[in-house]
C-alpha cells in the first residue's frame, strides 16, 4: 500500500483521470473530493463490502462458493 502524506487543498492523480484533493481536516476526521469518470464506480469501503454481499445473495451462491468469493476481496 503506498501511503501519503498530504495538506488541505492539495491532491493526488491516480492515472490520468481520477484526482483525489483533501477538502477539509478536521478533528478525526478527513473530507475528501474525488474526479473520476462516470464509469468509474466510487464508493466508501462499508457500501462496497454491503453491495458485495448482497452480489453474492442474488446469485443464490451456495454457501462455501459464497465464503471463496469473500476471501478474494481487495484488501
Amino acid at each position: 500500500m503506498l501511503v501519503l502524506t498530504r495538506k488541505s487543498g492539495e491532491g493526488i492523480r491516480i492515472g490520468e483521470d481520477i484526482k483525489v484533493v483533501i477538502v477539509e481536516v478536521k478533528d478525526n476526521q478527513v473530507k475528501l473530493g474525488i474526479q473520476a469518470p462516470n464509469a468509474c464506480p466510487v464508493h466508501r469501503e462499508e457500501v462496497y463490502l454491503r453491495i458485495q454481499d448482497e452480489n453474492i445473495r442474488a446469485a443464490g451462491l451456495p454457501s462455501q462458493i459464497a465464503d471463496t468469493l469473500k476471501g478474494f476481496r481487495k484488501k
